[in-house]
């Protein structure tokens, strides 16, 4: 498995995109030294794969002004990244050996698409946004949302396993058992969330899910409430980790709502941990779960179940890559 989890711990070359590197905060600041910032506008997306993911996003934005589709293009680049396991239809497949995937996007007005469980589709980050802007439907699943795909004009990729999925799965059919690692591509996911200077809100998310699930299976992304959720009078928040263990709490609801509350966004996402954390007592050694969050003032926090989560984070001043705080 790729060691992309590793903290990275970049340079100031790796940060001259958005300003002089005199200006641009160090990698190594610790989420607790972050308390009390406000950035807009401000992208934030999780783990290593996100620093890219942002990249595209926050050129997008700049050039653009539009969230929606800085929120799109940007994980669009996670999709088609073929050193990632957990994302797009490279991903490791199902235990018939099918890659499936789910996706999310929502507005801060609560408009908002998801499809589950889509073959065939590279972009399925793209097809949601269609769903949400051209159904009067919030979700589309499986066989209907290939056909909606074909009649809109997406193409429909080839079912064949990439070679390192294929590598992977053949090792796997061996004892053919399923047993989550925390920290690694067979559980985890893209979400990202942006706050416009406008203060406006966007939020997006994808995967390709559980290594080696049950066909049918679904995950926590696809889910509005539980992998993503939206609102411009209070703020964004995204998961990632173990879509049972997150859709049991519906986890980026929860924490929107605890802003709503008056939680800080680092508030909201210890207390959705902690919450995680009790509903999934038995098992929780074998899990992981992490959460970001921003509010429309601009603050962000980020935590999770286990150490190793980690989250890009985008704004006028520069980009780095941050390791989240966390509970066990």
């Amino acid at each position: 498995m790729s060691n992309r989890r590793t903290f990275l711990k970049k340079t100031l070359a790796s940060t001259s995109l958005l300003l002089p590197a005199g200006l641009i905060p160090a990698c190594s600041q610790s989420q607790d030294t972050a308390q009390g910032e406000k950035f807009k506008p401000l992208i934030l997306s999780t783990w290593d794969h996100g620093m890219p993911a942002n990249d595209r996003a926050w050129k997008v934005l700049m050039e653009t002004g539009d969230l929606v589709s800085a929120v799109e293009e940007g994980v669009k680049v996670t999709e088609l990244d073929m050193e990632n396991l957990s994302v797009g239809l490279q991903g490791l497949p199902d235990r018939e050996g099918i890659p499936t995937l789910d996706a999310s996007i929502m507005k801060g007005d609560g408009s908002c698409g998801s499809v589950a469980f889509v073959r065939q589709v590279r972009h399925p980050i793209s097809l949601a946004r269609r769903v949400m802007e051209e159904t009067p439907h919030v979700m589309l699943v499986g066989e209907g949302a290939r056909q909606f795909a074909i009649a809109r004009g997406f193409p429909m990729e080839e079912e064949v396993l990439s070679p390192k999925a294929e590598a992977a799965y053949q090792e796997w059919k061996v004892e053919s058992q399923y047993k989550p690692i925390i920290n690694i591509e067979n559980h985890d996911t893209i979400g990202m969330i942006a706050l416009g200077a406008d203060g406006k809100l966007a939020g997006s998310c994808t995967t390709s899910g559980l290594a080696f699930k049950m066909h049918g299976r679904v995950g926590d992304s696809p889910i509005i409430g539980a992998g993503l959720y939206v609102d411009d009078e209070v703020g964004a928040a995204t998961a990632t980790g173990l879509g049972e263990s997150i859709i049991r709490i519906c986890g980026s609801f929860l924490i929107v709502e605890l802003m709503r509350q008056g939680r800080s966004p680092q508030e909201a996402c210890e207390e959705a941990v902690r919450r995680l954390i009790a509903k999934n007592a038995k098992d929780i050694k074998d899990i992981q779960a992490g959460f970001l969050a921003i509010n429309k003032d601009g603050e962000y926090g980020a935590f999770a179940v286990q150490k190793g989560f980690t989250f890009a984070r985008h704004q006028s001043q520069g980009k780095d890559l941050l390791q989240a705080g966390y509970k066990m």
